[in-house]
C-alpha cells in the first residue's frame, strides 16, 4: 500500500475519551502521512487489544447523519452501533472523509433535492453527472497496513468494501452485518441499497 513509492505511515496518535452506548470509553485517534488521496482520514482505536484480528468498520463521513442525526439515511445510527460494538470486542473504526458516497456535501444535498422529485439515491447521482458511488477504499487499506492489521473482521452490509480491501491485500476473515436502522424517512434509500448495490440488509423490518 504505497503512494508514489512510499508506504503510508502513522503521523500521530492521541488519547480521546469517546461517548457511545451511554458511557465514556477511552479511545486513540490516529492520523497518517502519505495516504493515496491526500485526505485527512482518521482511525479510531477502541476496546481491548487482545485479539490479533480486530473488528473494523469503514465509515464514510456523513455530516447530515453523523452530526445532525438526519433520518434520510442510516449513517448516524450505523456510526453509533459500530462504536459500541468495537468498544466491546476491540478494533478500529476508520472515519473516511468521503461525504455523500464520495461526491461531496453540496452535491449530496443537490441529490437529496432530486430524490424529493422521485429519483432513488443512485439515479439522483447519475442525474447530476456523478458516479453512483465514487468511494475508493485504497486509503483505508493503507491505514490498516500502517496500523499492522493485515487480517480483519469487517463490520459492513456493503460487499464492495470487502472486495476493495482484499484487492489491496487486506484479508477479510469474516463479514459481520450491521443492524437495519429503518425509519419512515429512509426506507426508500435502504431499499435502493439492497436492490441496486446488493447491500446485505433486509428492508422488511419495522420502521421507527
Amino acid at each position: 500500500m504505497e503512494r508514489n513509492g512510499t508506504a503510508a505511515r502513522v503521523r500521530a496518535s492521541v488519547a480521546v475519551p469517546v461517548r457511545c452506548d451511554g458511557r465514556v470509553h477511552p479511545a486513540t485517534l490516529t492520523t497518517f502521512h502519505d495516504l493515496v488521496d491526500g485526505r485527512e482520514h482518521l482511525a479510531v482505536l477502541l476496546g481491548p487489544t487482545t485479539s490479533s484480528v480486530p473488528l473494523v468498520r469503514l465509515h464514510s463521513e456523513c455530516l447530515t447523519g453523523d452530526v445532525f442525526a438526519s433520518e434520510r439515511c442510516d449513517c448516524g445510527a450505523q456510526l453509533e452501533e459500530a462504536l459500541a460494538r468495537i468498544t466491546e470486542t476491540g478494533g478500529v473504526l476508520l472515519y473516511l472523509r468521503q461525504e455523500g458516497r464520495g461526491i461531496g456535501l453540496y452535491n449530496k444535498l443537490d441529490a437529496y433535492r432530486l430524490q424529493g422529485h422521485g429519483l432513488d439515491t443512485y439515479a439522483a447521482n447519475r442525474a447530476l453527472g456523478l458516479d453512483e458511488d465514487a468511494r475508493d477504499y485504497t486509503a483505508a487499506a493503507q491505514m490498516l497496513t500502517a496500523l499492522g492489521h493485515h487480517e480483519i473482521d469487517l463490520l459492513t452490509n456493503n460487499p464492495d468494501k470487502r472486495l476493495q480491501l482484499e484487492r489491496h491485500g487486506i484479508r477479510v476473515r469474516s463479514v459481520l452485518p450491521t443492524g437495519v436502522h429503518m425509519t419512515a424517512h429512509n426506507s426508500a434509500y435502504l431499499k435502493a441499497k439492497a436492490t441496486i448495490t446488493a447491500h446485505t440488509l433486509s428492508t422488511e423490518g419495522p420502521q421507527t
